[in-house]
């Protein structure tokens, strides 16, 4: 462990970490971080992993800072586990951009904190725009993180000197990143917003990757309808199962496209298959090839549930029109209250709340009155949408009046 320096005013670059004291490799330095970080009432929190070969991520770094304190854990040296003690506790974890760092955490842990604080969530309430770590560190603390280690090799051993001071500058100041931004969001009335908003993060980390929901993500297997819908999302399925068992990305299996085209064509020989658009040879190799015409095979007469796009009623035709201005009017809505639009809908959560989609996140929460009642009196006829004098999209009472 290494002490972090007291923050100041004036800029200054990042700590020059001792890396004897910093790096954790042994099971005694660790219980230590652990037992003194779990007494901390936050802690920062960051990981370095690769996932582009691989299925689940690799981890090869945990960065800690709490307290004066700062650790470095190097889990090629020792297992990480004991840190589902520090997850469990009582303690904030205070993470920037945690999605993916959540999912690193679950794999190697078998858990994920309890409690966390978001800086790019907590930041989008104040007026940014999904910023990086390095744009809270410059306009928050005139701080300049170096940029040169981010796509560098965390697997080399032993690390190099500047890479772990890249690694300890993403924790170093987070702490400080952190309470700036809860003051500023508590000041606004917006801090019960953001820590909602990091609940909600941690409700979707706890679902994670399902293989029956793996055709959500595929745009062509959303546009199917009837057995073909469900051929393709158990091909999905298959998919997502063999990349999980294998330990590969589920690109490396099948594309996108293969899994729609093969569900399309169903390929009864090796040589029907090789030949569809999207599916490569060199991924399908190894028995990957025959075991998926096994189970397709197996889908030709099997009754299969099929599970539509949305459980809400189809979007009404005459309002298809509306969903772009609606958009439209939420975006510059969004940025007008200091909030970063894609926070507040999407073009999707516009549309599912057009469909009276039950839920739709803009009918919950702090979304509900600032997007749902506005949209909803718009739809009723009481609301209209119009320029104003500086050409931006208004609601306003409807008067009625024609022209």
């Amino acid at each position: 462990m290494s002490t972090r320096p007291k923050t100041s005013a004036e800029p200054t670059q990042p700590v020059s970490l001792d890396r004897v004291e910093a790096l954790v490799t042994s099971r005694r330095k660790l219980a230590a971080v652990v037992a003194d970080a779990s007494t901390a009432d936050a802690y920062a929190l960051d990981t370095e992993f690769h996932r582009e070969r691989t299925y689940y991520p690799r981890l090869a770094l945990v960065q800690i800072a709490w307290h004066d304190q700062l650790a470095i854990i190097d889990p090629l040296a020792v297992p990480i586990n004991p840190l589902a003690k520090l997850l469990d506790g009582e303690g904030l974890a205070v993470l920037h951009a945690a999605e993916q760092d959540l999912e690193v955490l679950y794999h190697e842990c078998g858990t994920r904190p309890r409690r966390i604080f978001d800086t790019q969530i907590g930041a989008g309430f104040i007026g940014y725009s999904s910023p990086s770590l390095a744009t809270l560190h410059d306009r928050l603390l005139g701080v300049e993180l170096a940029k040169e280690a981010r796509l560098s090799d965390w697997f080399q051993r032993p690390l190099p000197d500047h890479m772990l001071a890249y690694a300890a500058a993403d924790v170093e100041r987070l702490l400080e990143i952190s309470d700036i931004l809860q003051k500023e969001l508590h000041a606004r009335g917006r801090l019960e917003w953001a820590e909602e908003e990091c609940a909600l993060l941690l409700k979707r980390a706890d679902t994670g990757r399902s293989p029956e929901t793996a055709w959500h993500r595929i745009k062509e297997v959303r546009r199917m309808e009837g057995r073909q819908r469900g051929i393709a999302q158990a091909v999905a399925r298959w998919r997502e199962e063999y990349a999980a068992r294998l330990n590969q990305p589920v690109r490396h299996v099948l594309s996108d496209l293969g899994v729609a085209v093969v569900a399309q064509r169903m390929p009864k020989s090796l040589a029907q298959l090789r030949e569809i658009r999207g599916v490569e040879p060199r991924n399908l190799r190894k028995g990957a090839d025959k075991e998926l015409l096994a189970f397709l095979d197996g889908l030709k007469d099997a009754e299969l549930a099929v599970e539509p796009a949305s459980k809400s009623p189809k979007l009404d035709p005459a309002l298809k029109p509306a969903v772009s201005l609606i958009t439209s009017w939420a975006a510059q809505h969004a940025a007008d209250a200091d909030i970063d639009p894609a926070l507040v809908a999407t073009r999707s959560d516009i549309e599912a709340l057009l469909r009276g989609d039950p839920d739709c996140r803009a009918l919950k929460g702090w979304r509900a009155d600032i997007i749902a009642a506005p949209v909803q009196r718009l739809l009723s006829g009481t609301a209209a949408v119009a320029f104003d004098s500086q050409g931006r999209l208004t609601l306003e009472e409807r008067s009625g009046l024609p022209i």
